[in-house]
């Protein structure tokens, strides 16, 4: 990277010596100095690290100049009043939790007359340090910016912009976050989004920067201790920053209405005597996709095991399913065999004999899950499978492209982008497929493919991500294979994968355009580049999760990993239910989309939302997504023997138990974060007096049936 910075951070630059010697505000945390220094046109944090690196961190900005008018301590901190031309600042700086070097600026500004804003330099100058930066933020994605100071060595630091609190600022002049946040050393951080088409109003105090940084005096030496000191800051972060409230959601209705418009024509097709899932709603011209029927078999037969209860629909997939060989590669196929010649061949994927990657070994896993649980038609298609499976992966050493011919192994695309490489994550996944024909057969070359094909992952760093719910299925792999040999690599590859997770989640919420109507907060992007959220990648990435911890049970994972995963299922429990068009207003929702039809009032959810004043639902409205309400539901809500009432929990829980008229079981998470436990009655019935004991104490209810806790406890309710 060139060391070369801008002519906005060269005069601060020069002046540095002469601004530490008059510093307004000066604290030293844990063998970093801060200092708050004022200069001409910009009040900066100095930050003086580990062998006298420095960072310097722009709060106010202003061209013409400006004047300090009030300052004092505060709790925690120091606040400024700053006086310019072109209006008013206000900055806070605090520094949250005692001890530790975690530094938090918000700038707030109140314009003396409307103002276009063509430009807004960024925040952070690394003046005299050679330095990389890990990741920064793609797109909508979180406000990251990760780096650490290598010559000379001074730790690494977590920069992350609390774009929530730029709401105001982007509904005012029409601008978007995306892509605010960037990590070019030496100078990189945040800018305000250009405002070339709507002012900012005169007179009014709106938030321009609400920053958060984590400093570390250990600079990591390869990628795990890069990975595990991204997520070890992100939860330090995440513990003090604004988050959104959660809502329940009744679940049970919900799923009720997606159970019966998974039933409506819209959504079906039929060949040859058999029904077939469309992938979409409306789509009457593609063939049938296997892994459309398996996408929403399984969190079916999840519900179904869960309640009880027969769901017609589940006998009309899974005879469906054989018909899906092809006899001459000895493999299942992604089309419909017979309806191939079918393909439009409008796309690479959407020609006959052409394999998505990742397409040939998504159904596999889904598959293996129906034969672990007894299913013989999918055990005998999964064992079959199993050898062209293999064949592929050798064919590739385990580093897959992106399209190829099933019957050449032809490639067709090797990069998902120029010098990007092809579906890393397919390593993981595939893993993964190997580890179940282990656990179902007992052959050893199984587990020697799953060794082989994990060892690639060490070649990518944050490069892993490819799609959303494969990354989130390679974690579990790891984790498996940790768990399966002891060997520490394949637990650092499972922490890598989940830092590739959150690489790519949005931990903001935005209160701009349709975003009102949409709770964002912990969205998990489904490709490393894509523009909008997307219902299936978020909704397998969901259970993949719930697999993880599940794996996770009797091992010490990292504190911060057990926080950050609990929070994004307590919150992918709230917001998924946006998805489905009849939460959403008319105005959001795309008047065509590209695949079938869009129909409002079926509770089928939407394949993408999308930015700002982007309408969603352009892509189609997800057949396979369908699942939804039947993965959520089973995983959260706990049914009582002889009791017609639940017990609804919106974080992970392990070790349930019912003893008569008691219940217990173990919240995950972190004991200084929170879930909420809710029972749920049918029919309107009344609520039953429970008692809910946890840490020795009794919990009272904030509300009739509501209770609020900490994770990381054992809990007991009695009735």
């Amino acid at each position: 990277m060139s060391g070369a910075i801008s002519i906005w951070s060269a005069t601060a630059v020069d002046q540095l010596g002469i601004l530490l010697t008059d510093p307004v505000y000066k604290v030293t945390i844990h063998e970093f100095e801060f200092s708050v220094c004022k200069q001409e046109n910009a009040v900066w944090i100095v930050v003086t690290g580990p062998e006298q690196v420095k960072l310097i961190f722009r709060t106010a900005y202003a061209p013409d100049g400006l004047e300090v008018t009030h300052s004092e301590k505060v709790n925690g901190g120091f606040s400024l009043d700053i006086k310019a031309g072109i209006g008013i600042f206000s900055v806070a700086v605090t520094f949250p939790e005692e001890g530790r070097p975690l530094l938090h600026y918000t700038v707030t500004f109140k314009p003396t007359q409307e103002f276009f804003i063509p430009y807004w330099p960024k925040d952070i100058v690394v003046p005299d340090a050679a330095g990389e930066v890990y990741l920064s933020q793609i797109g909508l994605r979180s406000g990251f910016v990760y780096a650490g100071l290598k010559a000379p060595r001074g730790g690494s630091f977590l920069y992350m912009q609390n774009l929530s609190a730029l709401s105001d600022y982007c509904e005012l002049t029409k601008t978007s976050v995306g892509g605010t946040v960037s990590g070019e050393w030496p100078e990189m951080g945040f800018s305000l989004p250009a405002a070339t088409e709507h002012p900012l109003p005169a007179d009014r105090a709106i938030v321009i920067s609400d920053a958060w940084v984590s400093f570390s005096k250990y600079l990591p030496k390869d990628q795990f201790e890069i990975a595990k000191q991204f997520l070890s800051h992100l939860g330090s972060i995440y513990l003090y920053v604004s988050k959104p409230n959660v809502q329940y959601n009744n679940y049970p209705d919900i799923l009720s209405e997606a159970l019966h418009d998974l039933g409506c024509d819209k959504c079906w097709t039929h060949h040859d005597g058999h029904s077939y899932l469309k992938a979409y709603v409306g789509d009457n011209e593609t063939p049938p996709e296997i892994m459309v029927q398996l996408a929403v078999l399984l969190p079916v037969l999840d519900y179904i095991q869960w309640s009880g209860q027969k769901v017609s629909i589940m006998d009309r997939i899974r005879d469906n399913l054989g018909t899906f060989w092809n006899d001459d590669l000895k493999t299942i196929m992604r089309w419909l065999p017979s309806l191939e010649h079918k393909l439009d061949e409008c796309e690479p994927q959407k020609t006959p004999r052409v394999m998505d990657s990742w397409y040939l070994y998504h159904p596999l896993l889904n598959l293996s899950r129906l034969a672990l649980a007894g299913d013989k038609t999918a055990e005998k298609l999964f064992i079959n499978s199993l050898g062209f499976a293999i064949h592929v992966a050798h064919h590739f050493n385990y580093r897959w492209p992106v399209f190829y011919n099933m019957e050449t192994l032809e490639v067709i695309r090797e990069e998902t982008a120029p010098g990007k490489g092809g579906e890393k994550d397919v390593a993981g996944i595939y893993t993964l497929v190997m580890l179940q024909a282990w656990e179902l057969t007992g052959d050893e070359q199984y587990l020697e493919e799953a060794r082989s094909a994990a060892t690639t992952l060490r070649d990518y760093g944050f490069h892993i991500f490819y799609q959303a719910n494969n990354t989130a299925f390679s974690a579990g792999a790891m984790l498996r294979l940790f768990k399966a040999t002891k060997d520490d690599l394949y637990l650092d590859l499972a922490y890598l994968c989940i830092a590739n997770l959150f690489k790519n989640m949005a931990l903001w919420q935005g209160e701009y355009g349709y975003w009102k109507h949409f709770p964002l907060f912990f969205a998990l992007f489904p490709l490393d580049d894509a523009p909008y959220t997307a219902v299936y990648e978020e909704q397998e990435g969901f259970a993949a999760i719930h697999d993880f911890l599940k794996h996770a049970q009797g091992l010490e994972l990292l504190p911060c990993v057990n926080l950050l995963l609990a929070e994004f299922i307590k919150y992918a429990v709230s917001r998924s239910v946006f998805y489905y068009p009849p939460m959403l207003p008319d105005k959001m929702l795309a008047k065509e989309a590209k695949t079938g039809h869009l129909d409002r009032h079926l509770w089928i959810a939407l394949e993408d939302v999308r930015d700002g004043w982007e309408q969603s639902g352009s892509v189609g409205q997800e057949v396979y997504g369908a699942g939804l309400a039947f993965g959520i539901l089973p995983r959260h809500a706990i049914r009582l023997k002889n009791e017609s009432f639940m017990i609804f929990i919106d974080y992970p829980v392990a070790g349930q138990l019912q003893e008569g008229r008691s219940l217990h079981f173990r919240i995950l998470g972190h004991k200084l974060l929170t879930c909420n436990i809710h029972v749920i009655t049918a029919n309107g019935e009344l609520l039953p007096a429970v008692n809910v004991r946890a840490a020795e104490q009794e919990i009272t209810a904030v509300s009739p049936g509501k209770y609020i806790l900490n994770g990381d406890q054992q809990v007991t309710i009695t009735w």
